[in-house]
């Protein structure tokens, strides 16, 4: 019975300890920043395109990042030209090896007037340049695992990661050729994974909370609520 009331101890203890890590390990925080340049307001025909930062050999923005931006303004207010189709109605100007390598030359290439008449074809009035990206920032413990009686696998042990997103969203007026402002996304979480013979997982979703923050925020900004 002694033997009995003790396991039963344990496996409270285990579920608080797991409870206790599932509530940590859930907790994404993030921090938004905005600094504006000129005002903004968006008509019933103007749409926005959300390009990430894509140069061949170069740095780019996981497209997963730049089609979830996508999706969650795509839902609110604003009309939505997706990045592919923004790509191919734009050819050759937005192809990896085309593209331009930083907003800077933006402006030149939005003064072309053949440019200039096919963003009007499509109706964009913004174009949102996304540049950052999601790291693992710091990683600890370990974890072994062997084939246990009856050939069952067991793991023991415990590992933790923290990842970082960071993003910058920058907004650039078509209709006045000029960037109108910033927003920058940054979110940090913990993951872990402790495992008693099974690893079980509490992943932190960093990278879909920097999404729906900046998202969200650029909602606000370009429709100008912020």
């Amino acid at each position: 019975m002694a033997g009995r009331a003790r396991g039963e101890q344990l496996s409270i203890r285990l579920l608080a300890i797991l409870s206790s890590l599932l509530a940590l390990a859930g907790c994404v925080t993030t921090t938004i920043q905005e600094v504006r340049q000129a005002h903004t307001g968006i008509a019933a025909n103007d749409s926005v395109v959300i390009l990430g930062r894509h140069q061949k050999g170069g740095e780019t923005v996981e497209a997963g990042f730049v089609q979830c931006v996508s999706g969650h303004l795509n839902g609110g207010k604003l009309a939505i030209v997706s990045e592919k189709d923004f790509v191919d109605a734009l050819f050759p100007w937005f192809e990896p090896r085309t593209a331009p390598m930083e907003t800077s030359d933006l402006p030149a290439i939005i003064r072309h007037p053949m440019f200039a008449d096919k963003l009007k074809s499509i109706g964009v009035r913004y174009i949102v340049w996304v540049d950052g990206s999601t790291r693992r920032t710091d990683s600890s413990g370990s974890m072994s695992c062997t084939i246990a009686t009856a050939g069952i696998p067991a793991c023991f042990g415990f590992l933790s990661w923290e990842n970082n997103s960071s993003y910058e969203a920058q907004i650039w007026d078509i209709r006045e050729g000029t960037q109108v402002g910033k927003v920058s996304s940054d979110a940090v979480g913990t993951s872990f994974v402790p495992a008693v013979i099974a690893p079980v997982p509490f992943i932190a979703r960093v990278q879909s909370g920097a999404c729906s923050s900046l998202a969200d925020e650029l909602q606000k900004f370009i429709s100008g609520e912020s």
